[in-house]
C-alpha cells in the first residue's frame, strides 16, 4: 500500500527550517586565497549551506563566503564573511566577494537558480539528497579542486561503515520503519527518497511510506500509518527542535491513534539529531549510521 497525497507547500516548508540562521548580520574577513582549481589558478569558493560549509573543511578548502547559522562551523571559517540565510542568501554580498563559483544543494535549486541567473552569479547545485549522491559530488570536488586523497578517504569511510551494516544486519529481519519529520506547527512523513529516508535503508530498515515520483515528504495519513504499524518511528526535528519535540511529544499525548501503534508500546520511538540527520545529506554519514543501528536493531552488540 502507498501513501499518494503529495506535498508542495509543506515540504517547503521544510526546506525552510533546516537552514534558517540564528545569527545575523555577522561579516569579517575574506578569506585568503590559496585554493587551487583544476586548472591550477586559485579559486574563489562560497558555500551558502552548513553542509557544504563542512565539506569544505573536510577537503582542506577555503571559502570567501559562508552561510549565517545558529549552528557551529568550523572553526577555520570563523573571520569569513557570512551571506545570509541559505534559502534566500544576500545576492550583493556574494557579488562582492567575487566568487569563482558559489555552492547551493539541488533541493533549492528551483528557488534559487533564478535569482543567482540575475545576479550573475555562477552556482553550482550539490546533490546531496543521499549518501551515494553525495559521494560522488565530494569525488568530483576532490579532482576538481586537486583533493583527491581528502575526498577518496571521506567516501572510502562512508562505504566501509554502509559495507559493515550489511554484513551485520544481512541475516536479520529489516524493521519496518515510520519517519515524521517536524517543522513548528506541523509535520510530515520522508519517504525513501529523503536523505533520511535513505540512510534508513542504508542501515536495513524498511520503511512503510513508499514516494511516488521521488517526492521527499508526504502528508500525514494516521490512520493509513496506523495499519501499516511500524516496528519503529523516528521523529526528526528542524528549524527549532525543542519546540518540535514539544509538539510530537502533545501530539502522541493527544492523539489517541498513536497509542495503538506496536512502536509505541514497545518503546521504540525516538528524536533524531538534527546536527546528524538533516533534510539534506551531510558528512556525519558513519555518526548517523551508528546511531540508527542503534535504534533499528538495539539487539545488536554496538
Amino acid at each position: 500500500m502507498k501513501l499518494r497525497t503529495t506535498v508542495g507547500i509543506a515540504a517547503a516548508t521544510v526546506m525552510l527550517a533546516s537552514c534558517q540562521p540564528a545569527s545575523e548580520g555577522a561579516t569579517g574577513k575574506k578569506a585568503e586565497e590559496g585554493v587551487e582549481s583544476l586548472d591550477g589558478q586559485p579559486a574563489r569558493i562560497v558555500a551558502t549551506t552548513v553542509s557544504a560549509t563542512e565539506l569544505a573543511d573536510a577537503l582542506n578548502l577555503e571559502l570567501v563566503g559562508i552561510p549565517t547559522s545558529y549552528k557551529e562551523l568550523p572553526e577555520r571559517y570563523e573571520n569569513v564573511t557570512e551571506i545570509g540565510n541559505p534559502m534566500s542568501p544576500d545576492m550583493e554580498q556574494i557579488r562582492s566577494l567575487d566568487p569563482d563559483v558559489v555552492w547551493s544543494v539541488t533541493t533549492l535549486e528551483a528557488d534559487l537558480e533564478e535569482p543567482f541567473a540575475q545576479a550573475g552569479i555562477d552556482a553550482k547545485f550539490l546533490n546531496f539528497q543521499s549518501v551515494e549522491a553525495m559521494s560522488e559530488e565530494i569525488l568530483e570536488m576532490g579532482e576538481t579542486y586537486q583533493r583527491e586523497e581528502q575526498a577518496n578517504r571521506l567516501v572510502a569511510r562512508f562505504n566501509e561503515r554502509i559495507s559493515e551494516l550489511q554484513k551485520q544486519t544481512k541475516e536479520a529481519d529489516s524493521p519496518s520503519v515510520l519517519i515524521l519529520m517536524g517543522v513548528p506547527g506541523s509535520y510530515l512523513v520522508a519517504t525513501e527518497h529523503s536523505y533520511i529516508g535513505n540512510l534508513v535503508r542504508l542501515a536495513g530498515g524498511e520503511n512503510i511510506v513508499q514516494g511516488e515520483d521521488e517526492a521527499e515528504y508526504l502528508a500525514s495519513n494516521t490512520e493509513y500509518l496506523q495499519q501499516a504499524n511500524p516496528d519503529v518511528i523516528l521523529r526528526a526535528a528542524h528549524g527549532m527542535p525543542e519546540e518540535v519535540v514539544e509538539m510530537f511529544d502533545e501530539e502522541f499525548k493527544t492523539n489517541d491513534i498513536w497509542k495503538h501503534f506496536n512502536a509505541v508500546k514497545n518503546g521504540r520511538v525516538y528524536d533524531l539529531e538534527e546536527l546528524l540527520f538533516g533534510t539534506t545529506g551531510n558528512i556525519a554519514v558513519v555518526e548517523a549510521l551508528d546511531e540508527l543501528e542503534a535504534m533499528l536493531y538495539p539487539e545488536a552488540d554496538n
